[in-house]
């Protein structure tokens, strides 16, 4: 075969020079993250209501729920909230209560139903019981470090600052499904999230893991004016910055409890995720196509018969790709899980260009058993109800 490239491969070869140029630039946003100044340690700490927000039992559920009950912080609540008196996890929470006593842990079970967005259903319910003016909200699944409180804290206390997000590194991979859900998060999702802080190409919203004023919620509109959006945190965020308050991502790593039973959920929830991208921000996830660069060298691998020209761009692609990936692994987040699931990193780029294009062509998402219509602006338009369950429909895959 000639050495010369027909449109065809010229165009898969955009997304394989593109793409390694990408990641070996989220490096360099990477260290600058690194290199940014700490804010500074306030005289006074001001008290915290620290929100997890409960829909059923998960895997390490009791390890997560009470490191938030451990923090190194002067005065803080912690509010566990559930939808439902007959939630599985109540009991749990119930415990965890009498461990830590009812100054510490508050439980909040309330049956509201603001829109179709339980996650924001859920904060609605929580919000009376807290006690402070700053909120931090932090998903079921997320394991705190003790210091996490004073690491969301400090940067909010600057009053141009309108929320603090942290990073959420995934841990406690078991299954196949688990690490390739550990190399979409760490490998990939989290790269994404510092090269567009670092590069101020878009703003986001962590919602895993934020820090909020209780008036700057308000003034937003609340929880009711969140509770009809797929991506309620992008959704946060975006008005919040409407307001002309800025955004920090603190320099601390929490973990994320992973679950996933088999290949199917993975898939599922790659899915949901490509489609909750393309609900908030339509041209990122447009975007995100050419930077692939592991997919469309193999598919001109293909188009090429696995000559020397094609078989030369898919080395170089996985030679930058799984570089990249370690240092971001070992240096960025000290993921020794990432790290040994290392090899999938090919296979599991391959198969989210394929939940890239679902998410493109789906107008549907199912979560909890409801099926629902986005329509623009990544509002949710309930469609039917599949199935019953324990937890409040359109919830995030990650708690509440």
């Amino acid at each position: 075969m000639s050495s010369g490239l027909t449109a065809l491969e010229w165009l898969c070869s955009v997304p394989v020079a593109a793409g390694s140029l990408f990641w070996l630039l989220s490096l360099g946003t990477l260290a600058r993250f690194r290199r940014r100044p700490i804010a500074p340690l306030p005289a006074e700490w001001p008290p915290v209501t620290l929100i997890k927000l409960v829909c059923g039992l998960e895997k390490n559920l009791r390890d997560t729920l009470r490191s938030a009950c451990l923090q190194n912080y002067p005065v803080y609540q912690v509010i566990f909230s559930v939808r439902s008196p007959e939630d599985p996890a109540l009991p749990l929470l119930e415990e965890i209560q009498a461990e830590f006593g009812a100054e510490r842990v508050t439980l909040a079970v309330e049956n509201l139903h603001l829109g179709p967005n339980g996650k924001v259903n859920n904060l609605a319910g929580a919000l009376p019981h807290a006690r402070y003016e700053v909120l931090v909200l932090s998903d079921s699944d997320v394991l705190l470090p003790p210091d996490y409180l004073r690491a969301m804290v400090a940067p909010l206390l600057d009053p141009g600052v309108g929320y603090v997000s942290s990073l959420y590194r995934a841990a406690s991979a078991e299954t196949l499904a688990e690490r390739w859900m550990l190399l979409t998060l760490n490998a990939d999702f989290l790269p994404s999230v510092v090269f567009a802080y670092e590069t101020g190409a878009s703003h986001f919203c962590l919602g895993a893991s934020v820090a909020v004023r209780r008036t700057t919620l308000e003034r937003i509109g609340g929880p009711a004016a969140l509770a009809d959006y797929l991506v309620e945190d992008y959704e946060m965020g975006r008005r919040i910055v409407a307001l002309g308050l800025g955004h920090v991502l603190a320099p601390c790593v929490v973990d994320t409890v992973l679950d996933l039973p088999s290949m199917g959920a993975w898939w599922r929830q790659q899915v949901q995720w490509d489609q909750k991208t393309r609900a908030a921000r339509p041209w990122a996830f447009f975007a995100t196509v050419v930077i692939r660069s592991v997919p469309f060298a193999v598919l001109l691998v293909v188009l090429r018969r696995a000559d020397p020209v094609s078989a030369v761009m898919l080395a170089m692609a996985l030679i930058v790709r799984w570089s990249v990936a370690a240092a971001w692994l070992q240096w960025g987040l000290r993921d020794r899980e990432g790290l040994r699931a290392l090899l999938w990193l090919p296979l599991r780029d391959v198969a989210a260009l394929g939940s890239w294009a679902a998410a493109l062509l789906r107008r549907k998402t199912v979560w909890r058993g409801e099926e629902f219509l986005l329509k623009r602006g990544g509002r949710l338009h309930g469609v039917r109800t599949r199935r019953q369950s324990g937890c409040d429909a359109a919830a995030d895959p990650h708690g509440g």
